[in-house]
């Protein structure tokens, strides 16, 4: 069920559905933009234009009938122009019929352009809107290629069946009311029965057709989606691919993708073929049993030569429509299947809500206290087991451990990525569960281990932290970040591109990209995830210093694996199996000889090691060592 802006649910849009009915009910807010009377009124002229168009066709046939019937008739030679008035001016009345035919069809279009791209555009928005909602652990799970694929087909679906619903179904239904009744009259019941026989065998035909092609379609569609998702993985991932002279590997594995869709697509076509043989054999049956008919009236002298052809162009007018209804159906369907897994994805519920009447967070210190926490992401592994300790305001608290300890989920529950499976978790007092999302997370700032920034420019992706700063804000938080004089040095400036997920930088220039983002944001709670622990030593002490200064008198949660970096914390917690096994300051853990102290002690002795390795590179013949100036 899909939840709407007024509470209620909408059943989910299924291609399976018998009518159309219950999913042209549940996109009529596109097809009827809500708040929006120009788009409506242009709804309006666009039905208009086609009623006109119809009317035109339907009078169009008479003309020509008129221009058979006159030029059957034999007149003398001093009637000759008088007779010759007559045809003429029918053949210029067929002709401006077709072309006011012709020009309020095209007119529709115009008209309706505006409300299709709408619908186009709301239903993206909402879907975007919708991913961003959804929870972190929604999107671990799913494949970026994949949803981008999803939604582009959707958002084309839905143009599709708002444009063919309102614009042909019911216009084409009066057509062929109007063509029942001049049959009727001019014709006798019999020619109906014919006609009707006719277009309920064309119709029967294509709804069973076009129902079984439905299953090819979805094929085809998953066979899209995983080559797309397989090819945004693998693009992603360049250097990975190349690291590992994989390229065959990874073309084979798309080409294994696109191999199913190749077969799904040409099954799509074969079965097109089929569908479009059978109902011209439907059509044509009819119309030869309707042409005999009229050939025998003919003969019989109960109709005219006119009668006959206006019975032709009749039947080949209601088979454009009708081929056209057949088009739609399809259409129709096929958008529904393309439509169908975004609908899904609008299905999903958010794991993570604002409670009803959720207030912004009050931060006036803040202090924030984990009380007896117990969380995990599968029931059958409980990842923290009653964590319990407080950050006072404007103080550090770090948070260390081996790997798998829970030091990273401690900062995915502190934005309430996740929530709580016990305990509580508060700033000033504030159950995070209590509180609007958008002001608990605009309240924090986080610098994360892995820096991935926007492709855009450097100035871009620093001002992320705050849209709208000014440029000397942007610089000034730049050069806090000790990055400032770096970006001056580049050619373009702060505009320089950055290329997909920053890689045009280095990790050390990466990361003070996001420490002045962070800067520029200004939070009153900084977490500090692992920042350096992918940087070398150098680059990490460079940092550390730019690290220091943004968490001066703020409220902070270091989370670290180098414990270099979190020697003047003013509490450090040591996490063992979702427990926090030691507390204390750096030099009272030492103290402690505990596993704070043989954690230490094995870094220092890599540190060391690293140290001793470096100055080997440098002086590679022991000048150093015996006294003499290393070479250049």
């Amino acid at each position: 069920m899909t939840s709407q802006s007024d509470g209620t649910k909408k059943p989910t849009v299924s291609a399976d559905e018998g009518s159309l009915l219950s999913t042209v009910k549940n996109l009529w807010g596109y097809m009827w933009p809500v708040g929006r009377p120009d788009l409506r009124l242009r709804v309006v002229l666009a039905i208009g234009a086609l009623l006109v168009s119809k009317v035109a066709t339907t009078l169009i046939p008479f003309a020509y009938k008129g221009i058979i019937d006159s030029l059957d008739v034999a007149a003398p030679d001093s009637a000759l122009v008088l007779g010759l008035a007559v045809p003429i001016v029918l053949v210029l009345a067929y002709g401006v019929g077709n072309i006011v035919d012709a020009g309020f069809q095209q007119l529709r279009d115009v008209l309706f352009a505006s409300v299709g791209q709408n619908a186009v555009r709301k239903l993206a928005f909402r879907t975007f809107n919708h991913m961003h909602r959804l929870s972190l652990r929604f999107h671990l799970a799913r494949r970026t290629g994949g949803l981008s694929r999803v939604i582009e087909r959707g958002t084309k679906g839905i143009e599709t069946i708002v444009r063919f619903t309102m614009l042909n179904i019911a216009p084409t239904i009066v057509e062929f009311c109007i063509t029942a009744v001049i049959f009727v009259t001019m014709f006798g019941i019999s020619y109906l029965g014919v006609l009707i026989l006719m277009i309920w065998g064309y119709l029967f035909f294509t709804i069973k057709a076009s129902n079984w092609r439905i299953g090819i379609r979805r094929d085809m569609n998953n066979s899209d989606t995983d080559a797309n998702s397989k090819a945004i993985d693998s693009l992603l991932n360049f250097e990975t691919v190349k690291y590992f002279a994989n390229e065959k590997m990874e073309a084979d594995r798309f080409d294994h993708a696109m191999s199913g869709y190749e077969r799904s697509a040409i099954r799509i076509w074969t079965s097109l073929g089929f569908l479009n043989f059978g109902q011209a054999v439907i059509f044509y049956s009819g119309f030869v049993v309707i042409g005999i008919m009229a050939v025998v009236g003919v003969m019989n002298k109960t109709l005219t030569l006119g009668d006959f052809v206006l019975l032709n162009t009749f039947l080949m007018q209601i088979y454009r429509p009708l081929n056209f209804i057949g088009f739609v159906y399809r259409e129709l369907r096929q958008g529904l299947t393309d439509i169908e897994e975004m609908f899904k994805l609008l299905d999903q519920s958010p794991e993570i809500e604002d409670k009803p009447g959720a207030r912004p967070l009050e931060v006036t210190g803040p202090v924030i206290r984990f009380n007896d926490v117990k969380f995990n992401y599968d029931p059958d592994r409980e990842i923290l087991k009653g964590v319990s300790f407080e950050v006072p305001a404007g103080k550090t608290v770090a948070i260390v451990g081996p790997t798998g300890a829970g030091k990273s989920t401690i900062s995915r529950l502190l934005y309430r990525f996740y929530d709580v499976t016990d305990g509580s978790i508060t700033i000033d007092g504030q159950d995070l569960r209590d509180v609007s999302q958008n002001s608990l997370r605009a309240a924090i700032g986080m610098v994360p281990q892995d820096t991935v920034l926007f492709n855009d420019t450097i100035g871009y992706n620093v001002e992320y932290g705050r849209p709208g700063a000014s440029q000397s804000e942007i610089h000034d938080a730049a050069k806090m970040a000790q990055v400032g004089d770096f970006i001056e040095t580049l050619p373009k400036g702060y505009d320089t591109p950055v290329g997909e997920r920053g890689l045009k930088l280095s990790g050390g220039e990466k990361q003070r990209v996001a420490i002045a983002r962070t800067i520029l944001k200004g939070p009153a709670i900084l977490i500090l995830d692992e920042a350096t622990s992918a940087l070398d030593t150098k680059t990490e002490r460079d940092i550390q210093s730019a690290l220091d200064a943004v968490s001066a008198n703020r409220t902070t949660v270091v989370i670290a694996h180098r414990l270099s970096t979190v020697i003047n914390a003013d509490e450090i917690l040591v996490l063992r199996e979702g427990h926090i096994a030691e507390r204390g300051r750096h030099d009272d853990l030492l103290k402690r000889d505990g596993l704070y102290a043989q954690m230490w002690n094995r870094q220092r002795e890599a540190t060391e090691a690293e140290e001793r390795l470096l100055r080997t590179a440098n002086d590679p013949d022991g000048f150093v060592k015996r006294g003499m100036p290393a070479a250049e």
